[in-house]
């Protein structure tokens, strides 16, 4: 099985490595390069105890991969984790853009995948969708 992870924040990276490490193979994608140049490099931008040795562990049994395109993440996924930020709005409820971006960016142009979304916060909670085949 492969799997997409679109974001690499907390919520993406430790997730995308908790499923390669279950030997699933994993891309995970984002559009900040200096943080896939990071994590490509063997840094981590983020502290969460163990994180690192799974990330090197993963990367080095070839089921970890780290892009900042889109389309390369998307090539034979499976399934599609969006976990990208969804700060508060002016209102107090989650803003979506984000997550509505992933989408306009194409992640639906084609293929029999799952897309799965959610956030921290109940108001950003998205069902996952699919496609029979």
């Amino acid at each position: 099985m492969r799997i997409a992870v679109v974001g690499t924040g907390y919520v993406g990276l430790v997730s995308g490595t908790c499923l390669a490490e279950t030997g699933v193979t994993v891309t995970c994608v984002d559009v900040d390069a200096s943080k896939i140049d990071k994590l490509n490099q063997g840094g981590i931008p983020i502290y969460e105890p163990g994180l690192a040795e799974l990330v090197i562990k993963n990367r080095a049994n070839e089921r970890l991969f780290f892009t900042t395109s889109l389309k390369e993440a998307l090539v034979d996924a499976d399934a599609v984790f969006i976990a990208v930020g969804t700060p508060p709005d002016e209102d107090g409820s989650a803003d979506l853009s984000y997550v509505i971006g992933v989408f306009d960016r194409g992640i639906c142009s084609g293929g029999d995948q799952i897309h799965c979304t959610g956030g921290d916060e109940p108001e950003s909670e998205i069902s996952c969708s699919g496609r029979a085949g």
